[in-house]
């Protein structure tokens, strides 16, 4: 059962998560496990980049579809060339698609804002993290066009389809993914002993013997994360086996979630075997890699490009299934973290355009999808797209591993779960709990109870 919260009370709660980085995939404000978003100077929205339909109504004057994203680098370029795709290919649709860029911060405050103030000046389309869009579609029911019949959602990931559904309907055209990999240096595996096969197919438990040999054999720690917040890996670990911090009711599930209980345990081996470095921010965590202090971390795609950032060791990076946790049959050697999607508002003057426009360019056009593969790094969720040339390329920075068909070996395998719109607040709840645990102020058990009780006071429940 989803709780919907009045409507004062509800708009107070959502105003402060957002500018608290709500939908933050590390669950703290000014960081993020996606690509960095682009900060305005201002709260206006920019003047928007247009894509011009060749055609025009008999007026002369054709419609417009105002899209509001972030991060110019990503979700910006990429909703561009879809707009210079669609004009391409779609000459006589009337349609020019305005794509608007704000910070992520500033697209869910002014959302959040039209929203409860009755719908006045809103978007067409506005791109909504999956961790977030359960909370505005319990919040503003009716506000998102149902797309359920818009779209053969057979053809798109299954555990993307449900983040983006609710009762039997579905609201959004899946966008990006965020596949997990292990990223791990193999001159350093190497040097203890290892090879590229002893990485494949691991548990945490072997994971963790052989960072021990790592770390005891080249003085570098075997996996980074973020010393304040250690959720990406716990999402990881938790999503391998098919749970979440909701059940698939939308129901508070921390204290007996088995997934949540043995990824702390986990964490904690790592921590009292020396192979876990704790970096003090994002910016450290890819500091810490780059100067090779770090063995490995576990991340999604958009991860690379921090990676990359040192050049001196191009060849010497490999990336591998992640680990599963051996206690739990129902954990397996896939993850995902993150990721976003495309939701058409119900009173947009011009919807049936907008659906148009993703129906014409997200939907069956594979070319596309290897455009902003190779450009931007975007891995959609659009199965047919995998089985074009972009997947077979090698990379050479990966030691010529086929790193992108990596994940499009992983993404079919990833266990749905219900995301319940709520993840920045748990995230919080948990870096608390994993906090206190460290500190050795509690025990597992103790440290989930505290974190459900955390989470429920905040969110009413």
């Amino acid at each position: 059962m989803k709780r919907k919260f009045t409507a004062a009370i509800t708009t107070a709660a959502l105003a402060l998560t957002l500018l608290n980085g709500c939908g933050n995939a590390e669950g703290t404000p000014q960081t993020t496990d996606e690509p960095a978003a682009q900060e305005q100077a201002s709260g206006e929205a920019p003047a928007a980049d247009t894509a011009d339909s060749a055609a025009q109504t008999e007026s002369g004057e054709a419609k417009t579809v105002t899209v509001w994203a972030w991060d110019d680098n990503f979700n910006v370029a990429v909703m561009k060339e879809a707009a210079r795709v669609y004009s391409e290919t779609n000459p006589d649709a009337n349609i020019n698609v305005d794509v608007v860029s704000l910070s992520k911060e500033d697209v869910y405050v002014k959302l959040q804002t039209a929203l409860a103030g009755g719908g006045s000046g809103l978007p067409d389309i506005v791109l909504l993290e999956d961790y977030v869009s359960g909370k505005y579609l319990n919040t503003f029911p009716g506000s998102f066009a149902d797309l359920t019949d818009k779209f053969d959602y057979s053809q798109f990931l299954s555990f993307k389809v449900d983040a983006v559904s609710q009762e039997g309907k579905t609201y959004a055209l899946p966008f990006d993914t965020g596949a997990t990999a292990l990223y791990y240096r193999l001159d350093l595996i190497e040097q203890a002993g290892y090879s590229e096969e002893d990485m494949q197919n691991l548990t945490w438990d072997e994971f963790i013997e052989i960072g021990k040999d790592v770390t005891e054999k080249t003085g570098v720690q075997m996996i980074v994360e973020i010393a304040n917040n250690k959720t990406t890996l716990v999402r990881a670990m938790m999503q391998s086996c098919g749970l979440w911090y909701f059940d698939k009711d939308g129901n508070i599930n921390i204290k007996n979630n088995e997934a949540l209980a043995a990824s702390f345990d986990i964490i904690v081996k790592m921590k009292e075997a020396g192979i876990l470095y704790e970096a003090e921010s994002t910016e450290g965590r890819a500091g810490a890699l780059n100067n090779g202090t770090v063995a490995s971390v576990v991340n999604a795609p958009w991860f690379i490009s921090s990676i990359r950032q040192a050049e001196d060791q191009k060849g010497l990076w490999r990336a591998a299934r992640i680990p599963r946790i051996s206690t739990l049959d129902s954990s397996i050697n896939a993850s995902n973290v993150g990721g976003s999607s495309w939701y058409v508002l119900e009173n947009s003057e011009v919807k049936d355009d907008a659906i148009a426009f993703l129906q014409g360019v997200w939907e069956g056009n594979t070319d596309f999808y290897d455009t902003i593969m190779r450009n931007q790094g975007a891995m959609g969720s659009y199965i047919p797209a995998y089985d074009t040339g972009v997947y077979e390329e090698v990379d050479e920075f990966f030691g010529g591993q086929k790193l992108n068909g990596l994940f499009a070996e992983v993404l079919p395998d990833v266990i749905p779960v219900n995301y319940g719109g709520y993840v920045a607040e748990a995230n919080d709840a948990i870096t608390t709990a994993l906090a206190n645990l460290f500190e050795g102020k509690t025990d597992i058990n103790g440290a989930l109870e505290q974190a459900e009780s955390q989470l429920s006071n905040q969110l009413g429940r």
